[in-house]
């Protein structure tokens, strides 16, 4: 252990951040898949009261996964709240830079510059019955840019928009990347998704866990789309 702060993480990234910096969490959300680490209830449902008795020295929340009104009522009861912003790859680095200065920790953050684009268009569902995806403004979708990907409906104003099949059909996109998380689609979903378009299954936490997995998951997702580019589309 670099540290005896006691923290408690609301958000899955950062939990698996901390362990990776050598700071275990005193409690985490059911969503960090921890088993070893007291629950303290969901990013969106947390256990205010049980948080509070566990004493923190710090909170973690995240203003995409968690609650204005669950940060404003831990402040409101002394707590030292620390609320990260990570919506796009050039952000984890400032983000998760300022979180290792408050914890004591030594982090370097240095990714491999963006690819020029692929000419491929995404399609990335993340959940069906109905279709909802991400559009631009979500860390996913910078990834995929990153990666010389573009992603459609990524313009659409709304960043988990519903979808429908004509919606889809219209768009036309190049490829599917089903992603593993939220909705865990896998391979019983491939016929349904290739009948979309082309389909790679991916790995949901490197598609949308930022922080000290980042440049890894970028390399694993750049290598899985260079081995389906070179099979052919």
């Amino acid at each position: 252990m670099i540290s005896s702060i006691r923290v408690v993480s609301l958000v899955p990234s950062v939990t698996e951040t901390l362990l990776t910096w050598g700071i275990e969490p005193i409690a985490c959300t059911r969503f960090c898949e921890q088993p070893g680490i007291e629950d303290v209830g969901g990013t969106k449902d947390p256990d205010l009261v049980g948080i509070e008795a566990l004493a923190p020295d710090l909170v973690v929340f995240d203003r995409e996964e968690n609650r204005l009104e669950d940060y404003q009522e831990l402040v409101s009861h002394n707590l030292k709240v620390e609320s990260l912003h990570v919506t796009s790859v050039s952000d984890v680095g400032t983000e998760l830079g300022r979180l290792a200065s408050i914890v004591g920790a030594q982090w370097s953050y240095s990714l491999d510059a963006p690819r020029k684009s692929r000419g491929l268009r995404a399609f990335v569902p993340i959940w069906r019955r109905p279709w909802m995806t991400v559009t631009a403004g979500t860390y996913g979708v910078s990834l995929l840019n990153h990666l010389g990907v573009d992603v459609v409906f990524s313009e659409n104003e709304d960043l988990y928009p519903t979808l429908d099949d004509e919606a889809l059909v219209t768009a036309e996109p190049d490829i599917v990347l089903a992603p593993s998380e939220p909705y865990p689609f896998g391979k019983r979903h491939l016929d349904m998704l290739e009948a979309i378009a082309p389909t790679l299954l991916v790995d949901g936490q490197d598609l949308f866990w930022w922080g000290s997995r980042t440049v890894d998951a970028v390399q694993r997702l750049d290598r899985q789309l260079e081995a389906f580019e070179e099979k052919g589309l």
